[in-house]
């Protein structure tokens, strides 16, 4: 494991232990590795780099959603590369390209490929968007569950990309502190 497999494993583990500064700490670590990546993989299928930003939202919000299906004693860095290829190939699938036409290699040399993960936390999450208000439900359902970009959230729903980003974040606290609440 690199040195920075193993910073980002004890921030994951720190953060699924409650502390919450780590898990800030990782995921501000983690964007600028995911955006570089994302770049190169837009660029490569002939997409603009400007749609990076998209890209790294979505996966950031899928390393948070999923994060309670790492298993601390495996590699993180497979765990992450596997999430950021998929939220890549899903972007470019929105938007036209097949996935064929994507160069995926770049992201090995950054973040192997981890064992299926469960979907229980998907249904988890499912469950408890009933307690979201109409708004947050909306914006969480179709950013976390159906896998749409921030930009296509907002024309959907007919609100701004600013609108759709609080929607989510309050949406998303209220769901963190229902699934903290809960008995394990």
């Amino acid at each position: 494991m690199s040195e920075r497999d193993a910073e980002w494993a004890a921030l994951m583990r720190a953060g699924l232990a409650g502390d919450r500064a780590a898990y800030a700490e990782l995921l501000a670590v983690l964007a600028p590795v995911l955006r570089a990546a994302a770049r190169r993989g837009l660029v490569r299928a002939g997409m603009p780099a400007n749609d990076a930003e998209d890209v790294v939202q979505e996966t950031l919000l899928a390393i948070h959603l999923k994060r309670q299906t790492w298993q601390p004693d495996q590699p993180i860095g497979p765990w992450i590369r596997a999430i950021a290829r998929n939220k890549l190939v899903d972007a470019l699938r929105r938007r036209g390209r097949r996935g064929r036409e994507v160069d995926i290699d770049d992201l090995s040399d950054v973040l192997a490929a981890p064992p299926e993960a469960d979907d229980s936390l998907t249904r988890d999450v499912a469950r408890h968007l009933d307690g979201l208000s109409a708004g947050q439900r909306q914006v969480v359902q179709a950013i976390a569950v159906e896998g749409v970009s921030i930009r296509d959230a907002a024309a959907r729903l007919l609100m701004s990309e600013g609108a759709v980003r609080v929607a989510l974040h309050r949406g998303l606290a209220a769901l963190a502190m229902k699934l903290r609440e809960r008995p394990e």
